[in-house]
């Protein structure tokens, strides 16, 4: 009789997590998904949804106050060295030693985690070459560029072989073409290692570019999940924004009774954001007018991740 092939192991699992900190700030409150081996997942949010803490308990930084957070099956509180073993971290703030080279930063976190020296090697030419490194390596890292130090610090996560690999905010604080070159580099990732990447950002365009699914956090509960476009997907290919001073509540009511609005319309202040669905831009136009509706800017466009976040939360997602 053949033998039942084993289940799939998720990647990562959080399961109600919860963190309170002293004083009774709740930073995350019940925090539930699950990642597959090899795919890339988002957390996005603006700074203080919840998302830098969330990586600290999934990477054992940060004591969870109660819930359950596996990687690779293993729990990050009762088993955290074996959870360690499987992941590494690229946190907001670097950890490199500026006044070692590159090559030597490279070569202790080899050490730190057991890389056998001859395979240390290999490992570290593969990263530097792949990042671009080869030509700085050797120079004190004090001497790189902010792009640069950033690369170092995801290549050295990479030594040692993660299954999984965490990025908090990786392009934080980089002008827009490192950020973009960067992007590319850790888009192509899963391509040349297959691994499992959770990142957080709160670049609507990181998320995405980058990412399978995405959680979107708000005040330390995820308030959706699902993929990019899925996300996206009620407000179909086009929205109206405009700006009504008089009764901007009441001039939403009014294009929902008339049909022109549907649930995914939402009013945040004096502006409306209202999806198009079937109608064209113009038809939909006509409409608003008909009902006498007087708006004070109009613009039409495409919609955009922070529409959903708006939807959901009333606030946006600033940088």
């Amino acid at each position: 009789m053949r033998a039942h092939p084993d289940p799939v192991v998720l990647a990562v699992e959080a399961i109600g997590l919860t963190k309170t900190y002293p004083g009774g700030v709740e930073a995350v409150r019940g925090v539930d998904f699950t990642v597959a081996p090899g795919e890339v997942f988002g957390l996005l949010g603006p700074n203080g949804a919840g998302k830098s803490t969330t990586i600290g308990m999934l990477t054992t930084t940060v004591a969870p106050t109660s819930g359950t957070a596996l990687l690779a099956g293993h729990d990050v509180v009762a088993d955290p060295l074996a959870a360690r073993s499987v992941s590494s971290v690229v946190f907001q703030d670097a950890v490199v030693d500026r006044a070692l080279t590159g090559q030597r930063n490279l070569e202790l976190h080899a050490r730190l985690w057991g890389v056998a020296p001859a395979h240390a090697r290999s490992r570290i030419a593969d990263v530097t070459d792949a990042f671009g490194l080869a030509d700085v390596v050797s120079r004190p890292v004090e001497s790189y560029s902010g792009g640069q130090r950033r690369r170092l610090e995801i290549a050295r996560a990479l030594v040692s072989e993660p299954r999984v690999l965490f990025l908090d905010e990786p392009t934080v604080g980089l002008d827009t073409r490192i950020r973009y070159e960067l992007l590319d580099l850790i888009g192509g990732l899963r391509n040349r290692t297959g691994m499992t990447t959770v990142l957080t950002t709160h670049y609507l365009d990181e998320a995405e570019r980058l990412c399978d699914r995405i959680a979107i956090v708000h005040e330390g509960r995820v308030v959706a999940l699902d993929r990019p476009q899925a996300l996206l997907a009620r407000f179909g290919e086009e929205i109206v924004e405009m700006r009504v001073d008089r009764d901007p509540d009441g001039a939403l009511a009014a294009m929902r009774a008339g049909g022109i609005a549907d649930s995914a319309a939402f009013a945040v202040g004096a502006t409306l954001t209202v999806p198009v669905g079937r109608r064209s831009a113009r038809d939909a136009l006509a409409a608003i007018t008909e009902l006498g509706i007087e708006p004070t800017a109009l613009t039409t466009r495409r919609p955009t991740l922070d529409d959903v976040y708006l939807q959901l939360t009333g606030n946006r997602i600033a940088a």
